[in-house]
């Protein structure tokens, strides 16, 4: 997959057939969609190309509204794309300028002379330019004057995204991460900076790597302890396994939230490296413990717990 961040310096496609959206999650909704672009790419000896946005475009057009957390960060997208064997993906800066260019513009300059589209596989509910005004309607009236040929994405596949979409945020948000692998059809995973701690995990026996996320737009999984696997780049650590736990620790007098990955069986200074971490099962809700001795006896419980699920 080439991915695109200039459009003033993309190549011309062969036959393309295009699609645009968000595609946060990649999750199984979503495929059944890119498996109709290839069907058709494959029909006309075409390539397939995604046009998605950077940032979110409700970051832009609902700013003032309740902030919008991201299943995937743009490189996590980028990296599930890559599997799934698209051609092309464009990535558009999404701007107060882009979002106000009227339809037939966004239709005449945007795709047309841009893309020089074949086919434009889209939503019947997919609204572009000012004030959402074009639509599925409006692309069917100009493609015989363009010379393109439109696919509407049938509906239920559409209400399969949107409802996965929202299910996931859910069901990461409540710790189910069981629910959000069925509808992902992965480990729900996020990057974190090892940061300095309070370093009170090591006088127990337990000493823990702090996160911070590094985007800030990334969707947090719900409190509670994990077992999880880790990645560290730059030791070409790929799945070590341990536990992790997201929440205020009362049992220290937390009151901050926090993320704190306990690895297994691991030694190495690792403040400032990029850990990724996947969940790979819920195993309990955080807990105010009666002191530092109980905290230690549960923490005990969870590795074994942990290692367990990690079998």
């Amino acid at each position: 997959m080439k991915v695109h961040y200039n459009i003033q310096h993309l190549p011309l496609f062969r036959n393309a057939v295009i699609t645009i959206g968000t595609f946060d999650g990649l999750h199984n909704g979503h495929r059944k969609i890119i498996e109709l672009m290839q069907s058709e790419a494959a029909r006309v000896n075409g390539e397939t190309v995604i046009i998605t946005f950077d940032p979110h475009p409700r970051q832009i057009v609902a700013k003032d509204k309740s902030p919008l957390f991201l299943i995937n960060t743009l490189q996590e997208k980028i990296a599930l794309l890559e599997k799934v064997r698209i051609d092309h993906l464009v990535v558009i800066p999404f701007t107060e300028e882009f979002a106000n260019q009227t339809a037939e513009v966004y239709i005449s300059n945007f795709l047309v002379n841009t893309f020089h589209p074949h086919t434009i596989i889209i939503g019947y509910d997919h609204r572009f330019g000012k004030g959402r005004s074009g639509d599925y309607h409006l692309l069917e009236d100009k493609a015989s004057q363009y010379n393109y040929v439109v696919k509407e994405i049938p509906v239920y596949m559409l209400e399969d995204v949107t409802i996965s979409s929202t299910k996931i945020r859910e069901a990461i948000l409540q710790g189910d991460i069981d629910a959000a692998r069925n509808f992902l059809g992965y480990d729900y995973f996020f990057s974190g900076i090892v940061t300095k701690g309070n370093q009170l995990g090591r006088t127990i026996g337990y000493p823990t790597a702090n996160l911070q996320i590094t985007n800030e737009d990334k969707l947090v999984p719900g409190n509670g302890v994990y077992a999880v696997t880790i990645k560290i780049e730059k030791l070409k650590i790929k799945n070590s396994g341990g536990m992790m736990n997201i929440g205020v620790r009362p049992t220290v007098d937390g009151t901050k939230r926090a993320i704190e990955v306990n690895i297994f069986d691991f030694d190495y200074d690792i403040y400032g490296e990029t850990l990724t971490i996947t969940l790979k099962k819920y195993l309990r809700s955080e807990v105010n413990f009666n002191g530092l001795d109980a905290l230690k006896t549960q923490l005990a419980l969870d590795k074994i717990a942990a290692i367990a699920a990690l079998k």
